[in-house]
C-alpha cells in the first residue's frame, strides 16, 4: 500500500476565490505507485477542491494564462512544469495576476 503523499497548495491574488476564499490548504493525496505529477495533480485539485468557474483556473489540462504557479517558491516553468514529480512536504503556489475591471 502506498504512503500518502502530504502536501501544502496555496492559492492568492484572488485565485483563492474559486476555492471557498480559503488561501492555504494542507492536503494528504492518496498513494499513487506512479507518483503524483502537477499533470495528476490539476485535475485533482479540479475535482477535490475547485469551488467554481474551473476555466477560470484551468485551460484544457493545464494552469490558465495569467496564473503563476510556484513549486517550494521557485516557478514551475524552471521544474519541469506538468512533468514535476511531487515530492512530500512540497508547497505548490497559484497565485492570479488577473484582476477584474
Amino acid at each position: 500500500m502506498m504512503a500518502d503523499l502530504p502536501i501544502t497548495l496555496e492559492f492568492s491574488g484572488g485565485a483563492e476565490l474559486l476555492f471557498g476564499n480559503i488561501k492555504k490548504h494542507d492536503v494528504s493525496l492518496p498513494g499513487d505507485a506512479g507518483g503524483w505529477t502537477m499533470k495528476k495533480l490539476l485535475p485533482w485539485i479540479k475535482e477535490n477542491m475547485l469551488k467554481e468557474r474551473p476555466e477560470l483556473f484551468l485551460q484544457g489540462n493545464t494552469i490558465r494564462p495569467g496564473i503563476l504557479v510556484l513549486i517550494n517558491d521557485a516557478d514551475w516553468e524552471l521544474l519541469g512544469q506538468l512533468d514535476y514529480t511531487l515530492t512530500p512536504n512540497d508547497k505548490v503556489m497559484f497565485i492570479s495576476t488577473l484582476h477584474g475591471g
